[in-house]
């Protein structure tokens, strides 16, 4: 029997969705918002998963992007293409996992 009072609300809060809101520049200067949905690690190397926001009204779900994790020489983070489709085939499967194992932890 689960106590209510400890129960986290499975729906986010507008301003909790917000937060996890990343914006990305290109090399163009062109600025996109995507939806970070986690951080993977795989191989010694950290890979960010976004949602990329969905390019027509009629689509269900946006595109997940996989972008490797690098620091600059000033030391932050930046994200940068993954140019290995085995590994972010790899990245993307671990992603799912991680996926189904929350969905399982919620059903329980």
């Amino acid at each position: 029997m689960t106590d209510d009072k400890n129960r986290k609300d499975l729906e986010e809060s507008p301003e909790e969705m917000e937060s996890n809101i990343v914006e990305l520049t290109d090399e163009d200067g062109v600025t996109t918002e995507f939806e970070y949905l986690s951080t993977i690690e795989h191989k010694g190397e950290s890979y960010v998963v976004l949602l990329a926001p969905q390019e027509e009204e009629n689509e269900e779900e946006g595109e997940v992007v996989i972008l490797k994790i690098q620091k600059d020489e000033n030391g932050e983070d930046t994200y940068v293409s993954c140019d290995d489709e085995e590994i972010e085939e790899e990245v993307f499967e671990l992603f799912m996992e991680e996926m189904e194992e929350e969905e399982d932890g919620e059903e329980a």
